[in-house]
């Protein structure tokens, strides 16, 4: 979702800025800006453009600086408008129209208490230009400035609910910024040396290139960046004297390591590539087997050094995730119950969080994010541990993410960086976590023979190749695409394993060619979504060759009679054939257990090419981000 840069320096430090926005753009955004300490005052510039016109205006309006803070923002308070946008700035109480700044600031996150403290601001004569909540922090800020810019954001904090990261400076005190964090990531870049430099960033990938020094910031922190140095402090840490208790409101200071972390700054480029949607999809192959490059074996120690204790403990598997990653947890349960015996349950992350449960300890809480940031994700695993579920693991992407940070155990896919907002490679990537989870408690639990073992491992190794062969199908999909960019609706049918993957057809096409599509199982069909099937409503049906095919086919039989057209993907040996409203695209090969992963992907090429057809923005699907960081 939203980004954030700051920096301080003795070097001109707005290009960094600026760079360290276009980093992020992949989150997803509808404004931007920049502020910077200039003349002995604030300067800013701001957008609602993308953030190549943010740097042309910066440059023609001669912003620059040693000591400043950028943000791209996705709307939550208030609409996409530049008085709306970020950095907001505070010239104090009762200041005259058009007055000057005093206080500079961005952030990420919502705060909910907002209209409480709006209320109290305005009351002591500050006016506000926006209908953010950001600008009640910058005024708070403001309100609480008595010449030390640490003391007075403390103190704000203390008053802050909800989820927060924040960059911010004064105009009395040149080379200084300061951040704070609380449920929505930050992290702090050291830079050079000779400039006595330092960086902010909701993301270390905006540093990329900068610096691969990197603070990772926990909960709570607040940090103080000057010039040559940088100080950390946090409240409600254990007091010194002993006591075991820190007074309300204390902030005590802290170490936290710096971390050399290579933020893969090659990945951002887009090659031979139309959009990064399609770069990711056909890069499959490759996180496939980048993902599976350490599985030699099927071993609990692919999740920690103490997995396998917990595994042998566990009665029950709990997944937590959300969107695309849910739909990876849906296939895992028909994965782990017939091949672990072990009930699991799936829950939307948002959902679980605030809802009464019945917990077991025994429960093994797995939870799947791509960026490890998403917040609902992180507070329904907070919710699980409150519950007495202290046995957690995560399957995600970033393994410096405050997700993995918070498990016991961690499975890190190796899909690199996913820079389309429409998931792709970071799912395939995930079932195959899933999957080695799956193998893992069923060896574990004595249910997993050698022979069975080694043929498991064969068919992941093989799973490159049979990515590749399916990409090749790209040119019938193609031509299927031109079919859908004139409809309105379509529908997604699926069973078993293969009816989540229904759901992620579904998404990925609602996703980037705005149209409507749902997904059921096939079996759901006459009980009221056959009412909606006619001749103007495509109908997409995922067709492996298992133990359902035979029920499916009937499925099938049922849109046909009502003059729907259906377009099927089925493996080469279903006797499914083209006829007049039927089309039929071949997978190459029949996969068995892993057929899901296989049978994504066309679902991803049919997506992306009706969406280059309708002309519509790929990578940056309206309304949506990236990384989902507030509720």
């Amino acid at each position: 979702m939203c980004g954030i840069v700051g920096a301080v320096s003795r070097r001109n430090i707005v290009p960094v800025l600026i760079e360290g926005l276009k980093r992020l753009e992949y989150r997803g955004y509808d404004s931007c800006g920049v502020a910077v300490h200039q003349d002995g005052g604030l300067k800013r510039a701001r957008s609602t453009s993308r953030v190549a016109e943010l740097q042309q205006q910066a440059a023609a309006e001669g912003v620059a600086s040693g000591t400043g803070i950028a943000h791209t923002r996705w709307a939550t308070h208030g609409a996409p408008a530049v008085h709306n946008a970020h950095p907001h700035f505070s010239p104090g109480p009762r200041a005259p129209e058009g007055a000057a700044g005093r206080i500079a600031l961005v952030h990420n996150g919502i705060i909910e208490n907002h209209e409480a403290l709006r209320a109290q601001l305005q009351a002591r004569g500050y006016v506000f230009t926006s209908q953010t909540d950001t600008e009640v922090i910058a005024h708070l800020v403001d309100h609480l400035y008595q010449g030390d810019l640490l003391d007075a954001v403390q103190q704000a904090t203390a008053q802050l609910h909800g989820a927060y990261a924040i960059a911010v400076f004064s105009k009395d005190e040149p080379h200084r910024v300061v951040g704070a964090r609380e449920g929505s990531p930050l992290v702090l870049g050291v830079g050079e040396a000779a400039q006595g430099e330092f960086f902010l960033a909701s993301d270390a990938m905006a540093l990329a290139g900068v610096t691969d020094q990197i603070v990772y910031l926990e909960e709570g922190d607040v940090v103080d960046l000057q010039l040559g140095r940088f100080r950390v402090s946090s409240a409600g840490r254990p007091a010194q004297d002993g006591t075991g208790h820190a007074a309300p409101g204390r902030f005590m200071p802290v170490e936290r390591e710096v971390r050399t972390v290579h933020a893969h700054s090659g990945a951002a480029e887009l090659g031979p590539y139309r959009h990064y949607m399609q770069k990711e999809i056909f890069e499959q192959p490759t996180a496939i087997a980048n993902t599976l490059d350490a599985v030699d074996s099927i071993r609990p120690e692919l999740f920690g050094d103490g997995a396998y204790r917990v595994f042998k403990e566990v009665d029950s598997v709990l997944i937590l995730a959300c969107g695309t990653s849910y739909y990876a947890g849906s296939v895992a349960k028909y994965w782990l119950e017939p091949i672990a015996r072990i009930p699991c349950q799936v829950e939307i992350a948002s959902e679980y969080r605030y809802r009464d449960s019945v917990p077991n300890p025994r429960t093994l809480v797995v939870t799947i994010t791509q960026s490890g940031e998403t917040a609902d994700t992180l507070a329904a695993l907070k919710h699980a541990r409150a519950q007495g579920m202290s046995h957690t693991l995560t399957v995600c992407n970033v393994a410096t993410s405050a997700m993995v940070r918070e498990c016991e155990m961690a499975f890190i896919t190796r899909a690199g960086a996913e820079i389309g907002v429409a998931s792709t490679k970071a799912f395939t990537t995930q079932l195959v976590g899933l999957f080695l989870l799956t193998l893992s408690l069923a060896q574990v639990r004595g249910l997993l023979s050698d022979e069975q073992e080694a043929q498991h491992l064969r068919d992941l190794r093989h799973l490159p190749v049979a990515v590749q062969a399916v990409l090749a199908l790209e040119p019938q999909i193609i031509a299927w695409s031109q079919a859908f960019t004139p409809k309105q609706h379509a529908l997604f049918l699926g069973r078993g394993s293969h009816y989540p993957v229904a759901l992620e057809g579904a998404l990925k096409l609602k996703e980037i060619s705005y149209i409507h599509a749902e997904a059921y199982p096939a079996g759901e069909l006459k009980h009221g979504p056959l009412a909606l099937v006619d001749a103007a409503m495509p109908v997409v049906t995922v067709a492996p060759n298992d133990q359902l095919l035979e029920k499916l086919k009937s499925n099938l039989q049922e849109v046909r009679a009502r003059g729907g057209e259906l377009y099927v993907f089925a493996d080469g040996d279903t006797q499914i054939s083209s006829s007049e409203g039927v089309h039929v695209i071949r997978m190459p090969e029949h996969y068995g257990v892993l057929s899901p992963i296989l049978h994504t992907v066309p679902l991803q090429l049919l997506a992306y090419h009706t969406a280059c057809a309708r002309g519509t923005d790929v990578d940056k699907p309206r309304n949506l981000a990236k990384s989902v960081t507030v509720e």
